[in-house]
């Protein structure tokens, strides 16, 4: 009989580049992900600046940032405007405390009679307020803006006005 050498059992050895290979496409794997739904990250504090970084290296675009509750009223006046009548002057100073630049928001102007309740109420979109020639699309940070409106009072007992963000 002859004797049989037995080896031990040995297991093949991933080649260092496999390894490699791995790692790069994970990580491509992320990234095209993230660019993917770059969007609704966008929309989240905790992930737009890493979403605005690779967008500034790649060359992609995200969404301006949109938090209507970061406008904050500074001021506003309401006066008649002279020989018109039924006509209302409203001016109104409103600021930016947002991290990040915005679009101009929608402005909703309610009227209120003397008891508070609203007799009328309009949403004025960025055009209508600003003016078709402006060319600035959004609001900085930071950044304040007075507006002017010149509008037809719907009911003449008409005594407040409040603004609202959309």
């Amino acid at each position: 009989f002859t004797r049989q050498i037995t080896r031990p059992d040995t297991h093949p050895r991933t080649a260092g580049w496999q390894w490699t290979m791995l790692i790069v496409l994970s990580l491509t794997l992320a990234l095209q992900v993230l660019l993917a739904d770059r969007t609704r990250l966008a929309a989240d504090a905790a992930w737009r600046p890493l979403i605005a970084t690779l967008c500034d290296a790649l060359g992609c675009s995200i969404p301006p940032w949109h938090q209507p509750g970061a406008f904050a009223m500074l001021s506003r006046d309401g006066s008649p405007i002279v020989g018109r009548s039924g006509g209302l002057n409203v001016q109104a100073t409103f600021r930016n405390d947002a991290r990040w630049a915005q679009r101009w928001p929608v402005l909703v102007l309610s009227l209120s009679d003397a008891d508070g309740r609203t007799v009328g109420s309009r949403a004025f979109n960025p055009r209508e307020y600003l003016g078709a020639s402006t060319t600035q699309t959004e609001l900085g940070a930071g950044q304040s803006a007075q507006i002017g409106l010149q509008l037809h009072e719907p009911n003449p007992d008409v005594v407040a006005f409040a603004f609202d963000f959309r």
